[in-house]
Protein backbone atom coordinates (compact mmCIF):
# COMPACT_ATOMS: atom_id res chain seq x y z
CA UNK A 1 0.00 0.00 0.00
CA UNK A 2 1.30 3.35 -0.82
CA UNK A 3 -0.19 4.73 2.54
CA UNK A 4 0.46 3.27 6.07
CA UNK A 5 -2.85 1.53 7.42
CA UNK A 6 -1.25 2.32 10.71
CA UNK A 7 -1.97 5.82 10.61
CA UNK A 8 -5.03 5.27 8.24
CA UNK A 9 -6.52 3.45 11.65
CA UNK A 10 -5.57 6.08 14.02
CA UNK A 11 -6.98 8.55 11.84
CA UNK A 12 -10.33 6.66 11.47
CA UNK A 13 -10.46 5.88 15.57
CA UNK A 14 -10.18 9.22 15.98
CA UNK A 15 -12.87 10.53 14.35
CA UNK A 16 -15.07 7.78 15.42
CA UNK A 17 -14.40 8.78 19.09
CA UNK A 18 -15.51 12.34 18.19
CA UNK A 19 -18.56 11.17 16.09
CA UNK A 20 -19.82 9.52 19.10
CA UNK A 21 -19.11 11.54 21.37
CA UNK A 22 -20.72 14.54 19.50
CA UNK A 23 -23.81 11.76 19.39
CA UNK A 24 -23.68 11.02 22.67
CA UNK A 25 -23.45 14.01 24.44
CA UNK A 26 -27.13 15.10 23.78
CA UNK A 27 -28.24 11.57 25.48
CA UNK A 28 -28.30 12.53 29.30
CA UNK A 29 -30.45 15.90 28.66
CA UNK A 30 -33.39 15.20 25.64
CA UNK A 31 -35.90 14.67 27.80
CA UNK A 32 -34.54 17.83 29.78
CA UNK A 33 -34.47 19.33 26.37
CA UNK A 34 -37.99 18.53 25.34
CA UNK A 35 -39.08 19.88 28.86
CA UNK A 36 -37.82 23.00 29.96
CA UNK A 37 -36.41 24.36 26.08
CA UNK A 38 -39.49 23.25 24.13
CA UNK A 39 -42.71 23.09 26.62
CA UNK A 40 -43.44 19.83 27.00
CA UNK A 41 -45.52 19.19 29.82
CA UNK A 42 -47.62 16.36 28.76
CA UNK A 43 -46.67 12.36 27.71
CA UNK A 44 -42.62 13.26 28.07
CA UNK A 45 -41.86 9.74 28.04
CA UNK A 46 -42.96 9.38 24.43
CA UNK A 47 -42.01 12.65 23.08
CA UNK A 48 -38.47 11.25 24.83
CA UNK A 49 -39.07 7.71 23.10
CA UNK A 50 -39.88 8.68 19.96
CA UNK A 51 -37.12 11.64 19.64
CA UNK A 52 -34.82 8.67 19.95
CA UNK A 53 -36.15 6.47 17.93
CA UNK A 54 -37.24 7.74 15.14
CA UNK A 55 -33.95 8.64 14.58
CA UNK A 56 -32.75 5.15 13.98
CA UNK A 57 -35.48 3.95 12.14
CA UNK A 58 -34.78 6.77 9.49
CA UNK A 59 -31.03 5.40 9.53
CA UNK A 60 -31.87 1.97 8.96
CA UNK A 61 -34.27 3.15 6.32
CA UNK A 62 -31.73 5.17 4.60
CA UNK A 63 -28.57 3.14 4.72
CA UNK A 64 -28.77 0.92 2.07
CA UNK A 65 -29.05 4.07 -0.22
CA UNK A 66 -25.58 5.67 1.25
CA UNK A 67 -24.17 1.92 1.18
CA UNK A 68 -24.60 1.66 -2.91
CA UNK A 69 -23.14 5.77 -3.49
CA UNK A 70 -20.28 4.51 -1.05
CA UNK A 71 -19.10 1.36 -3.63
CA UNK A 72 -19.59 3.73 -6.68
CA UNK A 73 -18.02 6.36 -5.24
CA UNK A 74 -15.76 5.64 -2.07
CA UNK A 75 -15.90 5.26 1.58
CA UNK A 76 -14.34 8.57 2.23
CA UNK A 77 -17.04 10.60 0.61
CA UNK A 78 -19.54 9.44 2.84
CA UNK A 79 -17.47 10.53 5.59
CA UNK A 80 -17.35 13.92 4.83
CA UNK A 81 -20.79 13.91 3.84
CA UNK A 82 -22.04 12.82 7.07
CA UNK A 83 -19.62 14.75 9.28
CA UNK A 84 -20.60 18.44 7.39
CA UNK A 85 -24.18 17.33 7.66
CA UNK A 86 -24.59 16.25 11.36
CA UNK A 87 -22.11 19.47 12.54
CA UNK A 88 -24.71 21.85 11.04
CA UNK A 89 -28.40 19.59 12.21
CA UNK A 90 -26.44 20.41 15.49
CA UNK A 91 -26.47 23.98 15.28
CA UNK A 92 -29.57 23.91 13.70
CA UNK A 93 -31.11 22.73 16.77
CA UNK A 94 -29.82 25.07 19.13
CA UNK A 95 -32.15 27.49 16.95
CA UNK A 96 -35.33 25.61 17.53
CA UNK A 97 -38.46 26.16 19.97
CA UNK A 98 -41.11 24.13 18.15
CA UNK A 99 -41.13 20.27 19.24
CA UNK A 100 -42.21 18.91 16.28
CA UNK A 101 -39.41 20.77 14.15
CA UNK A 102 -37.00 19.42 16.75
CA UNK A 103 -38.41 15.56 15.22
CA UNK A 104 -37.92 16.49 11.87
CA UNK A 105 -34.29 18.05 12.92
CA UNK A 106 -33.68 14.20 14.26
CA UNK A 107 -35.33 12.44 11.51
CA UNK A 108 -32.28 14.41 9.32
CA UNK A 109 -29.84 13.35 11.35
CA UNK A 110 -30.80 9.57 10.86
CA UNK A 111 -31.33 10.29 7.43
CA UNK A 112 -27.66 12.21 6.81
CA UNK A 113 -25.60 9.09 9.22
CA UNK A 114 -23.22 7.39 8.43
CA UNK A 115 -19.77 8.36 9.60
CA UNK A 116 -19.13 5.34 11.64
CA UNK A 117 -20.14 2.69 9.28
CA UNK A 118 -18.57 4.03 6.66
CA UNK A 119 -15.21 4.10 8.67
CA UNK A 120 -15.35 0.30 9.58
CA UNK A 121 -15.55 0.24 5.65
CA UNK A 122 -13.05 1.36 5.08
CA UNK A 123 -10.67 0.09 7.61
CA UNK A 124 -12.57 -3.76 6.42
CA UNK A 125 -11.20 -2.94 3.20
CA UNK A 126 -7.84 -0.75 3.07
CA UNK A 127 -6.05 -2.78 5.79
CA UNK A 128 -3.95 -6.26 5.28
CA UNK A 129 -6.25 -9.18 5.23
CA UNK A 130 -4.23 -10.28 8.48
CA UNK A 131 -4.88 -7.16 10.50
CA UNK A 132 -8.23 -6.71 10.15
CA UNK A 133 -9.46 -8.16 13.65
CA UNK A 134 -6.92 -6.34 15.27
CA UNK A 135 -7.89 -2.75 13.83
CA UNK A 136 -11.78 -3.52 13.82
CA UNK A 137 -10.78 -4.27 17.42
CA UNK A 138 -9.64 -0.95 17.53
CA UNK A 139 -12.27 0.58 16.05
CA UNK A 140 -14.67 -0.83 18.66
CA UNK A 141 -13.07 0.81 21.63
CA UNK A 142 -13.33 4.64 19.54
CA UNK A 143 -16.84 4.34 19.60
CA UNK A 144 -17.00 2.89 23.28
CA UNK A 145 -14.58 5.58 24.25
CA UNK A 146 -17.08 8.22 22.59
CA UNK A 147 -19.69 6.45 24.28
CA UNK A 148 -18.08 6.95 27.87
CA UNK A 149 -17.13 10.15 27.45
CA UNK A 150 -19.97 12.02 25.61
CA UNK A 151 -22.41 11.19 28.08
CA UNK A 152 -20.18 13.00 30.67
CA UNK A 153 -19.78 16.16 28.74
CA UNK A 154 -22.97 17.05 27.85
CA UNK A 155 -24.01 16.66 31.55
CA UNK A 156 -21.45 18.80 32.04
CA UNK A 157 -21.86 21.68 29.48
CA UNK A 158 -25.66 21.49 29.87
CA UNK A 159 -25.60 21.90 33.44
CA UNK A 160 -23.14 24.85 33.78
CA UNK A 161 -24.16 25.93 29.96
CA UNK A 162 -27.51 25.26 29.01
CA UNK A 163 -29.11 22.51 26.72
CA UNK A 164 -29.25 24.69 23.63
CA UNK A 165 -25.78 25.68 24.09
CA UNK A 166 -24.72 21.82 24.64
CA UNK A 167 -26.25 20.88 20.51
CA UNK A 168 -23.36 23.57 19.93
CA UNK A 169 -20.70 21.61 21.23
CA UNK A 170 -22.01 18.45 19.96
CA UNK A 171 -21.70 19.99 16.34
CA UNK A 172 -17.92 21.53 16.89
CA UNK A 173 -17.19 17.82 17.82
CA UNK A 174 -19.01 16.39 15.13
CA UNK A 175 -16.64 19.32 13.03
CA UNK A 176 -13.64 17.80 14.16
CA UNK A 177 -14.33 14.29 12.37
CA UNK A 178 -15.75 15.94 9.42
CA UNK A 179 -12.30 17.49 8.91
CA UNK A 180 -10.48 14.86 10.20
CA UNK A 181 -12.13 12.56 7.39
CA UNK A 182 -11.29 15.47 4.76
CA UNK A 183 -7.69 16.39 5.65
CA UNK A 184 -6.42 13.22 6.82
CA UNK A 185 -8.22 9.70 5.65
CA UNK A 186 -6.87 7.66 2.56
CA UNK A 187 -9.10 5.50 0.59
CA UNK A 188 -7.40 3.09 -1.97
CA UNK A 189 -8.18 4.72 -5.84
CA UNK A 190 -11.83 3.96 -6.03
CA UNK A 191 -13.41 2.46 -9.75
CA UNK A 192 -15.80 5.63 -10.19
CA UNK A 193 -16.61 4.71 -13.80
CA UNK A 194 -18.28 1.35 -12.51
CA UNK A 195 -22.17 0.92 -12.52
CA UNK A 196 -24.29 2.29 -9.35
CA UNK A 197 -26.27 -0.63 -8.12
CA UNK A 198 -29.91 -0.58 -7.09
CA UNK A 199 -30.95 -1.01 -3.73
CA UNK A 200 -33.78 -3.68 -4.99
CA UNK A 201 -30.72 -5.75 -6.43
CA UNK A 202 -28.24 -5.68 -3.32
CA UNK A 203 -31.14 -6.50 -1.10
CA UNK A 204 -31.13 -9.52 -3.75
CA UNK A 205 -27.40 -9.82 -3.96
CA UNK A 206 -27.44 -10.05 0.20
CA UNK A 207 -30.14 -12.78 0.70
CA UNK A 208 -28.17 -14.68 -1.71
CA UNK A 209 -25.52 -15.22 0.91
CA UNK A 210 -26.60 -16.93 3.35
CA UNK A 211 -23.64 -16.49 5.51
CA UNK A 212 -23.88 -12.43 5.30
CA UNK A 213 -27.77 -12.70 6.40
CA UNK A 214 -27.32 -14.86 9.34
CA UNK A 215 -24.56 -12.36 10.46
CA UNK A 216 -27.11 -9.28 10.15
CA UNK A 217 -29.54 -11.35 12.02
CA UNK A 218 -26.58 -11.71 14.45
CA UNK A 219 -26.18 -7.77 14.62
CA UNK A 220 -29.54 -7.37 15.42
CA UNK A 221 -30.02 -9.14 18.28
CA UNK A 222 -26.72 -8.49 19.94
CA UNK A 223 -27.27 -4.71 19.43
CA UNK A 224 -31.11 -5.03 20.99
CA UNK A 225 -29.45 -7.23 23.67
CA UNK A 226 -28.06 -4.01 24.92
CA UNK A 227 -30.48 -1.94 24.16
CA UNK A 228 -33.20 -4.15 26.13
CA UNK A 229 -31.73 -3.11 29.19
CA UNK A 230 -30.92 0.61 28.55
CA UNK A 231 -34.57 2.22 30.11
CA UNK A 232 -34.39 -0.38 32.80
CA UNK A 233 -30.73 -0.30 34.37
CA UNK A 234 -31.36 2.88 36.09
CA UNK A 235 -34.60 1.50 37.79
CA UNK A 236 -32.71 -1.64 38.75
CA UNK A 237 -30.04 0.28 40.20
CA UNK A 238 -32.65 1.85 42.81
CA UNK A 239 -33.81 -1.26 43.65
CA UNK A 240 -30.09 -2.94 44.68
CA UNK A 241 -30.34 0.24 47.55
CA UNK A 242 -28.73 3.04 45.37
CA UNK A 243 -30.50 6.23 46.79
CA UNK A 244 -32.60 8.69 44.94
CA UNK A 245 -29.27 10.95 45.45
CA UNK A 246 -27.45 9.29 44.25
CA UNK A 247 -28.70 6.68 41.44
CA UNK A 248 -27.58 9.38 38.07
CA UNK A 249 -23.64 9.39 39.20
CA UNK A 250 -24.20 5.56 40.46
CA UNK A 251 -25.61 4.82 36.96
CA UNK A 252 -23.12 6.30 35.21
CA UNK A 253 -20.58 4.76 36.53
CA UNK A 254 -21.59 1.04 35.78
CA UNK A 255 -22.69 1.88 32.21
CA UNK A 256 -18.85 3.40 31.57
CA UNK A 257 -18.46 -0.45 33.23
CA UNK A 258 -19.01 -2.29 29.94
CA UNK A 259 -17.41 0.49 27.78
CA UNK A 260 -14.54 0.17 30.15
CA UNK A 261 -14.01 -3.25 29.37
CA UNK A 262 -14.24 -3.25 25.94
CA UNK A 263 -11.63 -0.62 25.71
CA UNK A 264 -9.35 -3.34 27.37
CA UNK A 265 -10.81 -6.47 25.92
CA UNK A 266 -11.68 -5.69 22.22
CA UNK A 267 -8.24 -5.08 20.76
CA UNK A 268 -7.09 -8.43 22.35
CA UNK A 269 -10.08 -10.28 20.81
CA UNK A 270 -9.61 -9.14 17.32
CA UNK A 271 -6.15 -10.55 17.92
CA UNK A 272 -7.13 -13.76 18.94
CA UNK A 273 -9.62 -13.44 16.46
CA UNK A 274 -7.16 -13.44 13.71
CA UNK A 275 -5.60 -16.69 14.97
CA UNK A 276 -8.47 -18.82 16.10
CA UNK A 277 -10.87 -17.28 13.64
CA UNK A 278 -13.51 -14.81 14.00
CA UNK A 279 -16.76 -16.94 14.62
CA UNK A 280 -15.21 -19.07 17.61
CA UNK A 281 -14.81 -15.72 19.14
CA UNK A 282 -18.54 -14.36 18.45
CA UNK A 283 -19.03 -17.61 20.22
CA UNK A 284 -17.49 -17.27 23.23
CA UNK A 285 -18.15 -14.05 23.44
CA UNK A 286 -21.83 -14.63 22.45
CA UNK A 287 -21.96 -17.23 25.43
CA UNK A 288 -19.93 -15.42 27.78
CA UNK A 289 -22.57 -12.37 27.22
CA UNK A 290 -25.24 -14.98 28.04
CA UNK A 291 -24.10 -16.03 30.84
CA UNK A 292 -22.71 -12.63 32.32
CA UNK A 293 -26.82 -11.32 31.85
CA UNK A 294 -28.19 -14.43 33.42
CA UNK A 295 -25.89 -13.55 36.59
CA UNK A 296 -27.10 -10.51 37.18
CA UNK A 297 -30.60 -12.10 38.04
CA UNK A 298 -28.75 -13.03 41.04
CA UNK A 299 -27.32 -9.54 42.30
CA UNK A 300 -28.15 -8.15 45.57
CA UNK A 301 -26.12 -5.03 45.93
CA UNK A 302 -25.35 -2.55 43.47
CA UNK A 303 -21.63 -2.78 44.25
CA UNK A 304 -22.06 -6.89 42.69
CA UNK A 305 -24.01 -5.45 39.63
CA UNK A 306 -21.20 -3.21 38.74
CA UNK A 307 -18.69 -5.99 38.66
CA UNK A 308 -20.56 -8.39 36.87
CA UNK A 309 -21.65 -5.45 34.49
CA UNK A 310 -17.16 -5.14 34.10
CA UNK A 311 -17.02 -9.29 33.54
CA UNK A 312 -19.75 -9.32 30.56
CA UNK A 313 -18.36 -6.46 28.90
CA UNK A 314 -15.02 -8.20 29.30
CA UNK A 315 -16.95 -10.79 26.78
CA UNK A 316 -19.01 -8.95 25.22
CA UNK A 317 -16.34 -6.94 23.96
CA UNK A 318 -15.36 -9.44 21.17
CA UNK A 319 -18.95 -9.73 19.95
CA UNK A 320 -18.91 -6.32 17.41
CA UNK A 321 -15.39 -6.80 15.90
CA UNK A 322 -15.92 -10.17 14.82
CA UNK A 323 -19.04 -9.40 13.20
CA UNK A 324 -17.78 -6.46 11.25
CA UNK A 325 -14.81 -8.89 10.57
CA UNK A 326 -17.02 -11.65 9.21
CA UNK A 327 -18.79 -9.04 7.29
CA UNK A 328 -15.64 -8.29 5.44
CA UNK A 329 -14.66 -12.13 5.18
CA UNK A 330 -18.25 -12.97 3.98
CA UNK A 331 -18.56 -10.22 1.00
CA UNK A 332 -16.55 -9.26 -1.84
CA UNK A 333 -14.65 -6.03 -1.71
CA UNK A 334 -17.26 -4.15 -4.21
CA UNK A 335 -20.15 -4.98 -2.14
CA UNK A 336 -18.62 -3.91 1.35
CA UNK A 337 -19.60 -0.61 1.70
CA UNK A 338 -23.11 -1.88 0.74
CA UNK A 339 -22.45 -4.86 3.15
CA UNK A 340 -21.61 -2.35 6.01
CA UNK A 341 -24.70 0.05 5.48
CA UNK A 342 -27.03 -3.03 5.47
CA UNK A 343 -25.18 -3.91 9.10
CA UNK A 344 -26.31 -0.52 9.84
CA UNK A 345 -29.37 -1.00 9.46
CA UNK A 346 -29.74 -3.85 11.39
CA UNK A 347 -27.78 -2.17 13.95
CA UNK A 348 -30.34 0.66 13.80
CA UNK A 349 -33.54 -1.45 14.00
CA UNK A 350 -31.63 -3.40 17.33
CA UNK A 351 -31.07 -0.16 18.50
CA UNK A 352 -34.49 1.15 17.88
CA UNK A 353 -36.54 -2.14 19.38
CA UNK A 354 -34.69 -2.42 22.52
CA UNK A 355 -35.86 0.08 24.42
CA UNK A 356 -39.10 -0.16 23.35
CA UNK A 357 -40.05 -3.36 24.45
CA UNK A 358 -36.98 -3.11 27.55
CA UNK A 359 -39.82 -0.95 28.79
CA UNK A 360 -42.72 -2.76 28.03
CA UNK A 361 -40.94 -5.87 30.16
CA UNK A 362 -39.94 -3.55 32.71
CA UNK A 363 -43.67 -2.70 33.56
CA UNK A 364 -44.93 -6.35 32.97
CA UNK A 365 -42.37 -8.39 34.84
CA UNK A 366 -39.68 -7.62 37.46
CA UNK A 367 -36.54 -6.23 36.09
CA UNK A 368 -34.30 -8.92 37.13
CA UNK A 369 -36.31 -11.38 35.01
CA UNK A 370 -35.25 -9.18 31.72
CA UNK A 371 -31.85 -9.92 32.51
CA UNK A 372 -32.72 -13.91 32.19
CA UNK A 373 -34.60 -13.62 29.19
CA UNK A 374 -31.64 -11.33 27.36
CA UNK A 375 -29.20 -14.07 28.48
CA UNK A 376 -30.85 -16.91 27.04
CA UNK A 377 -31.29 -14.84 23.53
CA UNK A 378 -27.70 -14.93 23.51
CA UNK A 379 -26.69 -18.20 24.47
CA UNK A 380 -29.53 -19.42 21.91
CA UNK A 381 -28.10 -16.69 19.42
CA UNK A 382 -24.64 -18.59 20.64
CA UNK A 383 -26.15 -22.31 20.49
CA UNK A 384 -27.68 -21.03 17.13
CA UNK A 385 -23.81 -19.83 15.18
CA UNK A 386 -21.88 -23.10 16.89
CA UNK A 387 -24.36 -25.45 14.90
CA UNK A 388 -24.52 -23.12 11.53
CA UNK A 389 -20.06 -23.36 11.97
CA UNK A 390 -20.67 -27.38 12.14
CA UNK A 391 -22.97 -27.24 9.04
CA UNK A 392 -20.38 -25.21 7.03
CA UNK A 393 -17.63 -27.66 8.72
CA UNK A 394 -19.46 -30.91 6.99
CA UNK A 395 -20.13 -28.64 4.14
CA UNK A 396 -16.65 -28.01 3.07
CA UNK A 397 -15.49 -31.76 3.60
CA UNK A 398 -17.57 -32.98 1.34
CA UNK A 399 -16.92 -30.87 -1.45
CA UNK A 400 -13.47 -32.00 -0.23
CA UNK A 401 -14.23 -35.18 -0.95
Amino acid sequence: MEYSWKRNLIVLWTGVFFCSTAYSISIPFIPLFLHHDLGIERNLELWSGFAFGITFLASALIAPYWGSLADKYGRKPMLIRSGYSLAVLYVLTYFIHDPYLFLILRIFQGLLAGYVPAAIALIGTNTPENKTGYALGIMATAGATGGILGPLVGGVASHYLGNRESFLISGAVVLVAALIATFFAKEQTFNRSAARSSIRGDMRHAMENSLFMSTLALLAITTFSVMILEPLLTVYMLQLGVGQGDASLTSGIVFSAVGIATLIAAPQWGKIGSRIGYQKVLYIGLLGGGIGNMLQFFVTHYAQFGVLRFVYGLFFAGVYPSLNATIVKVTEPQFRGRAFSLGQSANQIGTMLGPMIGGVLGRSIPIRWVFILNGVLLICAAIVLKRQRARQTVAVAAEAQ
